[in-house]
């Protein structure tokens, strides 16, 4: 059965780094969609993009497409983003399904979400750098790929992008908890995922905010784009089915 995928890209991607694993999902037979979402693309002003610009920009490419019955898929960061466009258009939306996803609370920042060495880097990062934020190379390494070769970790980190700040200090605002929406959610988790540390997990912590969801698990770190992404994709569409 062909399904419609809109995959949504973490902090410090685009679209373009989600490819590889729509490529196997197109294969599958499914149609996928990979947008970038504002403040990730060339040009933008990482200093004035807010959250708020970024879930308008999702909205918007859903709708320009005239897509519905979507896949909606978010990674990271992405994982607010998608949050914000199924309080808005939920109607165009089969599933929500969140990669090691952020699942916030009305009101709630990414930067709520996250452990505080995490704030005190980004806050300092930010603040050098026209508020826009960059992971250094070695927590990227050790954290983020830590299921990858030193070469690819190095390939991998040389296509990320500066971050808008904003998306990570401006709260959301939800009309009712993720829990309460009438379509149906998965949570993929990657057992290796390091970025966020096993004391303050992915899941169990943040995917249970979903209410009744499909969790669906695979051995991988928080980057199996680019580490694994065969393996990515058949957890999505298991994530995704019906």
């Amino acid at each position: 059965m062909s399904d419609t995928y809109v995959l949504v890209h973490g902090a410090w991607h685009t679209g373009a780094e989600l490819e590889a694993t729509a490529a196997h999902l197109r294969a599958a037979g499914h149609t996928v969609h990979c947008p970038t979402l504002a403040g990730n693309r060339p040009g933008d002003d990482r200093s004035g993009v807010g959250l708020t610009d970024a879930i308008d920009s999702l909205v918007g490419f859903l709708e320009a497409q005239s897509l519905t019955d979507v896949r909606l898929v978010g990674h990271s960061y992405g994982g607010m983003v998608i949050s914000g466009a199924a309080d808005r258009a939920a109607s165009r939306i089969r599933r929500l399904v969140y990669v090691n996803a952020f699942v916030p609370l009305d009101g709630q920042c990414l930067n709520d979400l996250v452990p505080p060495h995490y704030v005190t880097l980004f806050d300092a990062v930010a603040a050098a750098s026209d508020q826009a934020v960059v992971l250094p190379f070695e927590v990227w390494r050790e954290a983020f790929i830590n299921d990858a070769d030193i070469a690819l970790a190095r390939s991998s980190y040389e296509q990320l992008n500066p971050h808008p700040y904003r998306t990570f200090t401006e709260p959301i605002r939800l009309q009712r908890p993720l829990a309460e929406l009438q379509i149906g959610k998965s949570y993929v988790n990657c057992r290796q995922d390091t970025a966020m540390p096993h004391g303050l997990p992915w899941h169990p912590r943040l995917s249970e905010r979903l209410g009744l969801f499909r969790l669906v698990e695979c051995d991988g770190s928080h980057e199996m784009w680019f580490s694994n992404p065969a393996v990515l994709a058949r957890a999505i569409e298991a994530a995704g089915r019906d």
